[in-house]
């Protein structure tokens, strides 16, 4: 085991190294004048950096740079750096297959947008030539990688990668990040590169949609296989927003590495140390707003440090909990879990969080339980109705409780029944500094730092526009369509993304599919008079990428479909969609999808997504297929066509296959789907179809969160529940069952509340 680190000395001569390259690198812009040269083309850039010298200044010119690839060596001094810079900052563009490859030092590259297209290459920035050509001393800032992804969702890229020593990487702009592969990744493949001292600063990494497969990290610090090295870099003054891609947010995989004053805005994941030793975790932001699966900071491996970290609306459970301590493999291959030793939580403050997880992960693999480890005067606090926010999955007296007080509303963490000392419960008085919730009576808990904290505001580049990427329904005007042949089509096609076309009372009938590529709300003028909607081909609305669909108040019939089967009323594209896409379904009517076998209602294809179906006050009446068949990842690799579904007060009646159909195969930890909430609904008469063949009314194959409720199922097939996957959390209460088969499982860990069985 390597030697414990010293922090405070690490921060100290850290500090002192910051503040003599600060020094050093001016921005970029006030390096231009007039022996500065414009570069043009490709051409122009290569034969003027075959020249360059110390001290010289690179202008990229203003316009669009398409399919260019910049490849380069460049050495500049210490004292007289080499410039490339955009001509303007905010009107260079790099689109299309573009990428920079750079290697040398004391470069400093500045100003450069990315949009439009996708990296040819492994990375969109890589601080490394070839393979014996690093960066060292080198400066990346104020560039823009936006929504730069190949059509492929689970092509892999990095948008940066960083080699070498003592390289910056700041005041950056990454966003929309799609496609698998880290945002950013520190690479530890070299000897040259470890011990590195990066830094990694005042970037802004924004929204990152749910991947639905291991390889969604927004940042990463080496990897499994060089994990117990030192990589000593640090990650500092970065705002996170909704960077949702999996578990990891950050994966530090490497030892001796910072992460200080970062705050994290409602992300669905966790800070977490996932490989290597030595880390210090401190003066972070995690600010969830109750918002679903939000996560704080995970241990796992030695003498992790975990302290003066504010955390407040997290509701992430098991890997995505608030505080989170793992057990670990017994003489764990290095690719796997290691024990918790010689660590510590403390002074951390947690307001109104769900979850603090104690031995998470605990089977008999993960068997090692974490010792010599202290949990020290944190403060948890809950004002929401939670009041169960300990989970202790195993033996915690290799933990030491000291000093942490609860609000007298949090029950006291017990472990085989037995209560566990160190924590005290006391009502607090608590004051809002700067949309915080402080303490004065307790100044050293929560966050200590003096520094300014990450905002949206100052983070990133002020020249470039920040864009919300969250699909909403219903920002755009409103439009009215009268009854008629492809009247609804020819809306679609005229309306912009947000939009909200109202149909007044009346038949609508289309004779040719719908390809939907934004966002749009299609409503009933009056909801107590539903217009029909009728087609002839097959889907009625195909949703390609960028498409995101809300129906209210509709009866849509396919009575008048052509006689083939494997119909659709709605399909997703046939080809990978590099967007996840919405579906909400309420007060609607589904009927007579009949004309021919195997009729669904929603049909899915491979490496498509959805971040959330909801069907609500619906009816679905004879149909040959099935209702949601969500099962097309069948390679059992931990990837599913859909992160969460609700459906409440719905019947289903005469269906031939399931009304549900959810498959996650494979045992990857690394997302938390499928989820599904299915409450208030009937079904009858569901799954008999020959052609269905997994046998089932309800099939839940690998779902990770389940919740059913309040149904009756009445001469229908079973309810299938097959659990592979970590620890899911599945709660069956007052179910009805008549003349029905009854529930299946392979494995006996759900929790199953009258549950009623009538011939």
């Amino acid at each position: 085991m390597k030697p414990k680190l010293n922090h405070t000395f690490h921060i100290t001569f850290f500090s002192i190294y910051i503040i003599c390259i600060t020094s050093c690198f001016s921005f970029g812009q006030k390096m231009i004048n007039e022996q500065s040269k414009l570069v043009k083309n490709v051409d122009e850039f290569q034969a003027a950096i075959q020249s360059i010298n110390p001290g010289d200044t690179l202008l990229i010119a203003n316009g669009i740079w398409t399919d260019v690839e910049l490849k380069f060596n460049a050495n500049g001094k210490e004292e007289n750096k080499i410039y490339i810079l955009a001509e303007e900052k905010g009107k260079v563009f790099f689109e299309g297959q573009s990428n920079i490859k750079m290697g040398g030092q004391y470069i400093h590259l500045e100003g450069l947008v990315f949009r439009n297209g996708y990296t040819a290459t492994s990375s969109v920035i890589s601080l490394q030539k070839d393979k014996s050509t690093p960066c060292n001393y080198c400066r990346v800032t104020e560039c823009v990688i936006d929504d730069y992804n190949p059509p492929e969702r689970f092509d892999t890229d990095y948008w940066v990668e960083i080699y070498g020593k003592h390289n910056r990487f700041d005041h950056n702009y990454l966003v929309g990040k799609r496609n698998r592969g880290v945002t950013l990744a520190v690479r530890l493949k070299n000897e040259r590169d470890r011990e590195n001292y990066h830094r990694i600063d005042h970037n802004y990494f924004g929204y990152h949609p749910i991947l639905g497969s291991n390889g969604g990290e927004t940042l990463r610090v080496g990897t499994s296989h060089y994990s117990l090295s030192n990589s000593n870099t640090t990650i500092e003054d970065n705002y996170f927003e909704r960077c949702n891609g999996e578990h990891e947010i950050i994966s530090s995989k490497s030892c001796q590495n910072i992460f200080d004053n970062n705050t994290f805005y409602e992300c669905q994941g966790t800070l977490t140390m996932r490989h290597g030793n030595e880390t210090l975790v401190e003066n972070n932001y995690f600010i969830g707003n109750r918002k679903p699966n939000t996560g704080g900071i995970r241990i796992i491996n030695e003498t992790q440090t975990v302290r003066n970290n504010y955390l407040e609306g997290l509701t992430g459970y098991r890997f995505r909990g608030a505080l989170v301590i793992m057990n670990g493999v017994p003489n764990s291959p290095l690719n796997r879990y290691f024990q918790v030793k010689d660590s510590e939580m403390s002074q951390n403050l947690v307001l109104d969080s769900d979850y603090i997880q104690l031995c998470a992960g605990s089977d008999e693999e993960r068997s090692a339980t974490p010792i010599n480890t202290s949990f020290k005067n944190n403060i948890i606090y809950n004002n929401t109705s939670k009041n169960d926010v300990f989970t202790i999955y195993d033996d915690v007296s290799g933990i030491e409780f000291k000093g942490n007080i609860l609000s007298p509303n949090i029950e006291m963490p017990t472990y085989a029944k037995k209560e566990i000392s160190g924590f005290k419960k006391k009502e607090l008085n608590f004051t809002n500094t700067d949309g915080l919730n402080r303490l004065k009576d307790f100044p050293d808990i929560g966050t200590k730092s003096k520094k300014e904290r990450p905002t949206a505001d100052n983070t990133g580049v002020s020249w470039y526009p920040k864009k919300n990427y969250q699909i909403e329904f219903g920002k755009g005007k409103t439009i009215k369509v009268e009854p008629g042949e492809n009247t609804l089509l020819e809306a679609i096609n005229k309306a912009e993304s947000g939009d909200v076309l109202v149909l007044t009372s009346g038949e609508f009938h289309q004779t040719r599919s719908i390809k939907l590529d934004k966002t749009l709300s299609i409503q009933s003028a009056d909801g107590n008079a539903q217009p029909m909607i009728t087609f002839e081909r097959s889907p009625l609305i195909a949703l390609e990428n960028g498409g995101a669909l809300s129906l209210d108040g509709l009866h849509i019939s396919g009575k008048e479909s052509d006689d083939y089967s494997g119909n659709a009323v709605i399909r997703t594209s046939r080809y990978s969609m590099i967007n996840n896409y919405k579906l909400f379904v309420n007060n609607c009517q589904i009927t007579d999808l009949n004309v021919n076998h195997s009729f669904n209602f929603l049909k899915v294809y491979k490496n498509t997504f959805a971040d959330s179906i909801s069907i609500t006050s619906s009816n679905f009446k004879d149909i040959t297929g099935h209702v949601l068949n969500l099962d097309k990842e069948f390679d059992d690799t931990g990837i599913y066509n859909v992160e969460s579904v609700v459906i409440n007060q719905c019947t289903f009646e005469n269906i031939g296959g399931s009304a549900v159909k959810l498959y996650r195969g494979g045992r990857d930890e690394s997302t938390f789907g499928p989820m599904i909430w299915l409450s208030d609904s009937k079904f009858v008469n569901v799954g008999h179809d020959k052609r269905n063949k997994n046998d089932s009314a309800i099939h839940l194959h690998g779902v990770q969160h389940a919740e059913l409720s309040n149904l009756e199922i009445t001469d229908s097939k079973k309810i299938n529940l097959h659990l592979i996957v970590g620890d899911p959390v599945i709660k069956l209460k007052d179910i009805e069952i008549q003349n029905s088969e009854e529930i299946k499982s392979n494995s006996k860990a759900y929790q199953a509340e009258n549950i009623n069985y009538k011939n």
